[in-house]
């Protein structure tokens, strides 16, 4: 059993770059020891990594806990603009029930207020009462459940439906060092996701992934719109790892289209996977977004994991609800 230690003596602080490969050691091993995993938790492939590709992101978004010059604890904040999410929020087992979460959290919050978001979530275990009675403590409830999905990578492309619309797949990559062509696009996913969420803007994430070479943002034209996109990780360092063509974000365009829209974005994904010789493509989708979750197992998507989104504000107050086809993970 995890030992209980004092918390007079434990300090909050931002995480050092020196502290990468312990962090990494503790997240790893926080979710192997609750999920009862001696062998490791098969989610963290040995070559992905949470840790570097987040903090470098941001680094005024993680904090770290630390007792007698050790680090025992993270927490990581994203910023999606109007909207929030923290996690994965693990600590060192040798100091669960030491109120060391909670210690945190607190300056995590204080995080998002600096922010100025109108509306914050999370992903956890809906098993866990003690996970959801921490955060509560905190303003979140739970909500519905999420299905994190994944299948095989197909050999071959699909035959494309008779009479379906003519798109244009581009990729943020080809822009090259170009700032404003990479600006346009970044504007472009920003008004599409201002539909769906005002304010829902995923210019960090794409910049992120631009920048440090984690994966791809693929987009999907409809004429001189942007109908949909998808911000994929993939490679070692990415949040994947070489094991998988990882979802970390996409979204379509409300209209009368959308259906088809989100089928021909996931069949770029599926090429894009190929072409990274990816295995797998994983995906999390909330399933208050039915349709998208509808689509995703017509396509051969199987849930390989479910948890919880919890969120502040009330239940209309977010993006999680049907007709939007949006794909996302709040872990």
């Amino acid at each position: 059993m995890p030992t209980t230690q004092p918390q007079s003596d434990i300090i909050v602080r931002p995480l050092r770059e020196s502290e990468f490969a312990e962090a990494d050691r503790i997240v790893r091993l926080a979710f192997a020891t609750f999920l009862n995993l001696p062998s490791g938790d098969p989610r963290h492939p040995p070559d992905n990594d949470y840790v570097r590709s987040r903090w470098t992101a941001d680094p005024d978004a993680v904090v770290a806990a630390e007792h007698a010059g050790k680090l025992i604890g993270t927490n990581f904040a994203a910023n999606w603009g109007s909207f929030g999410f923290f996690g994965p929020l693990t600590v060192e087992p040798a100091y669960w029930n030491s109120g060391v979460a909670q210690m945190l959290l607190a300056p995590t919050m204080e995080i998002f207020r600096r922010w100025g978001q109108r509306h914050l979530g999370l992903y956890t275990f809906a098993h866990s009462p003690k996970h959801m009675a921490l955060y509560q403590k905190f303003g979140f409830w739970p909500r519905d459940l999420v299905a994190i999905m994944s299948k095989e990578t197909p050999a071959t492309p699909p035959v494309p439906p008779k009479n379906s619309a003519a798109y244009e797949i581009a990729r943020v990559s080809e822009v090259g060092s170009h700032e404003a062509d990479l600006a346009e696009f970044v504007a472009a996913c920003a008004g599409l996701t201002n539909a769906i969420f005002e304010g829902l803007d995923l210019e960090r994430e794409i910049r992120s992934v631009d920048s440090q070479k984690l994966g791809d943002t693929i987009l999907v034209w409809d004429e001189s719109d942007l109908t949909a996109f998808a911000i994929c990780h993939t490679g070692p360092g990415s949040e994947a790892g070489s094991a998988a063509c990882y979802v970390k974000f996409a979204a379509v365009r409300r209209d009368g289209r959308a259906a088809e829209s989100f089928n021909r974005l996931l069949d770029a994904v599926e090429a894009y996977a190929r072409e990274k010789s990816s295995p797998k493509i994983t995906a999390g989708v909330n399933l208050a977004r039915r349709e998208a979750f509808q689509a995703l197992r017509a396509r051969g998507f199987r849930t390989e994991m479910q948890g919880v989104a919890m969120e502040t504000g009330d239940a209309a107050s977010g993006y999680n609800r049907a007709g939007n086809y949006v794909l996302d993970d709040w872990r």
